[in-house]
């Protein structure tokens, strides 16, 4: 497995891990520090729909370039 494969791998997990944490109202997600700024500025229901997105496209993003790499 090359470097860029792995990163991709990476990339793929973390993407599903930030979409799961959206669909799956993890609490504990949402109020990190970092996370607050997104939940004060689109509030609760607008960050889950953020981070969802964000981790559809992050996971998209792993699993094409995974495939396109082979």
């Amino acid at each position: 497995m090359s470097e860029d494969s792995f990163t991709l791998g990476a990339i793929f997990l973390a993407g599903c891990f930030t979409l799961a944490a959206s669909c799956f109202n993890w609490r504990w997600f949402m109020n990190r520090h970092r996370a607050r700024f997104i939940v004060q500025g689109l509030g609760y229901q607008g960050a889950r729909i953020f981070y969802g997105f964000i981790g559809l496209m992050l996971a998209v993003f792993g699993l094409v370039g995974f495939f396109t790499s082979l």
